[in-house]
């Protein structure tokens, strides 16, 4: 038994090394396979024997599915913000201040990037982390040590001497340009809201109830600042050297400057530079050195004295249009797309940006061969924001939108009260019949392993799918004559088939892709109607009775199951096994209670998570509301409740409920 508890230590240390070689030094020393079987190894060797388990073992970075709310604590010192200056000039006022506050004073600089995420503080106590704690309100924030532990940047044990007893570190949270555009473009498939920018994804993605997904999205984090009553050096520089030393993930752009001058080319420089980092950026940081100076210098109420912000500009790019291309999406809207020189914006190259519609194209007067505008600004999606007149060619025409699908020819047709045109050749039109199929397949839909949006194309292209009913036809003898999928892809893809006949109704429903109904409508017509055959037989007098359904989703609804195709699709699934009724235990502990009962939820909770309690919300016949009006009936506030929401509910004189009060409510 000792020789396997040793076994376990070592492929622990060995992974954790390999860890930190990939992710925070960017140098494996091993292939992603050899990685892959000694993790395969550790896992067995846990299983086996569960009493060597440790809560920080390389295993448990996959995180859990496990729904768990947060709890609060209050930070050991203030998580402080800083001061935020726009010019070089300002930079140079804070110098100044410093050295005045300092008695004139020698004293270092250093410059670091301050990078546009989610700031963290960890706890480590003997080396081992132990707890991670959102900023919060700066006096106490969330414990999501569970989530943070998925990030494999970061160290769950430290290696190395000197490490204090009890040490903080604090840093960001950050998420990759390229994990952030993967996401973004599944969330752009699921026809779910796109994150705006990196920050706000981190920042949602590190709040997640469910630790396997956060783990699944690629999270990053920088640090940046120490604290703690024995740290190993007197100044914050070579502080962070040892941090690096112990195990962090330290910017290699920190640099110790001594001069006004060598202060001024550090921003100049990076205001070039940071545009080739992997990760977001908003500014520079820059500190005092000395941590004795640093206490000399002492705080305001709201920020450190020894310590400034300095704000980079929005980024924006010139570049020459080369010509627009169209594209028909799943539901046949037609989109613009403009093709670009190529340009260099927040770390990524652009080539291409959506125009969204007609109207926009006209908006900004775009000409073909025209030199426009593109933005990011921290913002993922390009955009074109203006055109450089002087630069328009004098034979540049207006560019006029196609009247035709680009795809199969039909003509267009505009979406009455909207500015889209669309392909009305649902059936018949190549790029919507893949991208329902593409749709069916996703995550959020039927969750089919194996089989993603490149591999539904292929599918189709090669003949062996023509809708979504075909996938369950699928042979295996079919799947292994595709390059590059041999017996064990085939195998995968069956019993990703198989697995999808257990994903409930409502997601059934929502992967049919019928028109306007989407996620959310998708579930609440299904816990409404119960099963397929009720919704089919529906007019829309009664479809615009269930919640948030209106006429023009009711009239979707009676169009798209008028269509004999689609009904003998449905039958085709039906016979597969997919479920199409509401199972019993979905029905379990349904009630009235909160019938009719309009209610908004704010702050944060101890008993349960807000989902959870949306959940209830639902469960027990109330509404869940994003905003306060005169027809909210209750609002529901946990901690931290936001001051607008509170002063709004009170001079509308809405009830406030706690959490006690709501579960009295729906235990009665």
């Amino acid at each position: 038994m000792e020789n396997i508890k040793q076994r376990i230590e070592e492929l622990r240390d060995e992974l954790n090394r390999h860890n930190h070689n990939y992710y925070v030094l960017n140098a494996p020393e091993i292939s992603d396979q050899e990685f892959d079987f000694m993790m395969k190894e550790l896992e067995a060797l846990e299983k086996a024997h569960p009493e060597y388990d440790d809560p920080l073992s390389p295993t448990h970075r996959v995180g859990s599915d496990l729904i768990k709310g947060f709890t609060q604590v209050a930070h050991i010192h203030p998580m402080l913000s800083l001061g935020n200056t726009y010019s070089i000039a300002e930079v140079e006022d804070f110098m100044r201040r410093a050295k005045t506050a300092l008695m004139g004073e020698q004293f270092e600089i250093v410059g670091e990037m301050k990078f546009d995420g989610t700031s963290i503080s960890l706890i480590y106590e003997h080396g081992r982390l132990v707890r991670a704690v959102t900023r919060g309100d700066g006096e106490k924030g969330d414990v999501v040590t569970d989530n943070v532990k998925t990030i494999k940047s970061i160290p769950l044990q430290l290696k190395g001497e000197g490490i204090p007893n009890l040490l903080e570190i604090r840093g960001e949270i950050v998420l990759p340009w390229q994990a952030f555009e993967r996401l973004n473009r599944e969330r752009e498939f699921n026809e779910e809201p796109l994150f705006a920018n990196p920050r706000n994804a981190a920042s949602g993605t590190l709040k997640m109830q469910n630790s396997a997904e956060v783990a699944r999205r690629g999270l990053d984090a920088y640090f940046y600042y120490m604290l703690g009553d024995n740290l190993p050096c007197d100044n914050h520089y070579d502080n962070m050297v040892r941090a690096r030393e112990w195990g962090f993930k330290v910017s290699d752009v920190m640099t110790v400057l001594r001069t006004i001058e060598e202060v001024d080319a550090f921003i100049e420089r990076w205001d070039v530079e940071r545009k080739t980092l992997p990760v977001a950026t908003d500014g520079l940081v820059f500190k005092v050195n000395s941590l004795r100076q640093q206490l000399n210098l002492g705080f305001t109420a709201k920020s450190p004295r020894w310590a400034i912000a300095y704000k980079f500009q929005a980024e924006r790019a010139l570049t020459r249009l080369q010509y627009i291309s169209y594209e028909v999406g799943r539901t046949g809207v037609i989109t613009p797309v403009a093709n670009l020189d190529p340009v260099l914006l927040s770390g990524t190259i652009v080539k291409r940006a959506s125009l969204h519609n007609e109207d926009i194209i006209r908006s900004l007067d775009i000409h073909s061969c025209d030199k426009v505008y593109v933005e990011k600004g921290g913002e993922i999606i390009p955009k074109i924001t203006g055109v450089d007149m002087s630069a328009r060619l004098p034979e540049a025409a207006p560019i006029g939108f196609v009247t035709h699908c680009p795809a199969c020819g039909t003509e267009l047709v505009r979406v009455e009260g909207e500015a889209a045109w669309v392909c009305p050749n649902k059936y018949g039109c190549d790029p919507q019949r893949v991208g329902r199929i593409e749709h069916f397949v996703g995550r959020r839909m039927m969750n089919i392993d194996g089989i993603g949006e490149e591999t539904a194309r292929i599918f189709y292209s090669k003949g062996l799918i023509k809708d979504i009913a075909d996938l369950y036809e699928v042979k295996a003898d079919d799947i292994v004559l595709i390059e590059r999928m041999g017996p064990r892809a085939a195998e995968r893809i069956l019993q990703g088939l198989e697995d999808s006949k257990k994903i409930p109704f409502e997601r059934v429903l929502f992967a049919l892709s019928i028109p306007y109904v989407g996620e959310t409508t998708a579930k609440k017509i299904a816990r409404s109607v119960r099963d397929i055959d009720t919704l089919i037989s529906m007019s829309i007098e009664q479809l615009v009775e269930i919640e948030d359904v209106g006429e023009r989703i009711a009239e979707s609804i009676i169009e798209y199951f008028s269509v004999e195709g689609n009904r003998v699709i449905v039958e085709r699934l039906r016979a597969v096994g997919l479920q199409f009724s509401m199972s019993e235990e979905s029905n379990e502990g349904r009630t009235d209670r909160l019938a009719g009962k309009s209610i908004v939820i704010s702050g944060t909770f101890i008993h349960h998570s807000r989902d959870e309690y949306k959940a209830m919300i639902e469960l027990h016949g109330g509404k869940n509301v994003g905003s306060i009006s005169k027809k909210t009936d209750y609002v529901f506030a946990g901690e931290n409740m936001g001051p607008s929401k509170l002063e709004k509910a009170t001079s509308l004189g809405i009830p406030i409920i706690d959490e006690d009060t709501f579960l009295r409510m729906i235990s009665e």
